[in-house]
């Protein structure tokens, strides 16, 4: 039987598991703080930050709520960027992108300061995730990481493929991956829109990893028999449904699932991970600004 990974059950452990650090901090007379950042007017970017200060309210952790007007300069947000640096009482800034045509994101990134940056893009913290010294990972890589010890998937020695090369989940996931430590030790190929042959590699793939946010473009004919198949996309596709679309992932889940040995669902797979090490993330950075020892899940 193929086993199902769900997201939903681990995430929802290490958020109850989180509750015991940020005790441990409120001991210590601190809060965790996590300030989202909006400029957009995009119904899905409104949700995911709405989601994420749901969650942020579920553990303890308080969520400071910035809206800037999508038409505003880009000076604006560069601004408030720089006063939530000055801001002892934020531990955390993460910036809900994508952002307007007219704003630089690599900006924004470069502006975070590296000690808050909770997504962990700012180029001080992928250097240091490169070197295998990372201050803090990646989210969905990260919740990657979380789901494959969970289904009892150890990295070490196994061929995991990568497909997409995004700087938010193709990269940093290979770095991981290939880190001589533990959730790490594989060797790792990184798949793209250029790559020749895609399905001889991805039948290679002890661990496939698709974030090409292709809808269903990994079909069974593509994975070995007995792969760990974790599925990172969310596309909308048009569907006869009372909403008139439905959300499938990268794979083309049913003829994958009859292949593979473990796989994560859309939804309900990755997704939630990447909320909770967001959690993660800001808890962690909270206990190194006030130095005081957490212990995290």
């Amino acid at each position: 039987m193929t086993e199902i990974i769900d997201g939903n059950a681990v995430a929802s452990e290490i958020r109850t598991e989180l509750t015991d650090a940020i005790e441990t901090l409120a001991d210590a007379g601190e809060q965790p703080t996590l300030a989202t950042v909006l400029m957009s007017d995009d119904p899905a970017s409104e949700t995911y930050v709405s989601m994420k200060q749901d969650d942020c309210e579920e553990v303890g952790i308080e969520a400071v709520d910035v809206d800037i007007d999508p038409d505003a300069p880009a000076e604006e947000l560069y601004d408030t960027i720089d006063e939530l640096n000055a801001d002892d009482g934020v531990n955390g800034i993460l910036v809900q992108m994508p952002v307007p045509d007219h704003v630089d994101d690599r900006e924004v990134l470069r502006r975070i300061d590296p000690e808050k940056d909770v997504d962990g893009f700012h180029p001080e913290n992928v250097g240091r995730l490169v070197a295998g010294n990372a201050r803090y990972k990646p989210c969905t890589p990260h919740g990657i990481q979380k789901l494959l010890d969970s289904a009892g998937v150890d990295p070490e020695g196994k061929d995991a493929v990568i497909v997409g090369r995004s700087d938010i989940v193709g990269k940093p996931m290979a770095n991981l991956l290939i880190q001589k430590a533990e959730g790490g030790n594989a060797t790792v190929t990184v798949c793209h829109s250029r790559t020749g042959d895609l399905a001889a590699k991805t039948r290679e793939a002890d661990i496939l990893v698709a974030a090409a946010g292709v809808p269903e473009m990994i079909d069974g004919d593509m994975v070995q028999e007995g792969a760990t198949v974790i599925d990172v996309g969310v596309n909308r596709v048009d569907a006869d449904t009372e909403k008139g679309y439905e959300l499938v992932g990268d794979v083309d889940y049913e003829s994958a699932k009859a292949q593979a040995g473990a796989i994560t669902p859309v939804p309900g797979g990755v997704g939630p991970m990447t909320r909770a090490m967001l959690l993660y993330n800001t808890v962690k950075a909270t206990g190194r600004q006030a130095d005081v020892d957490v212990t995290l899940p």
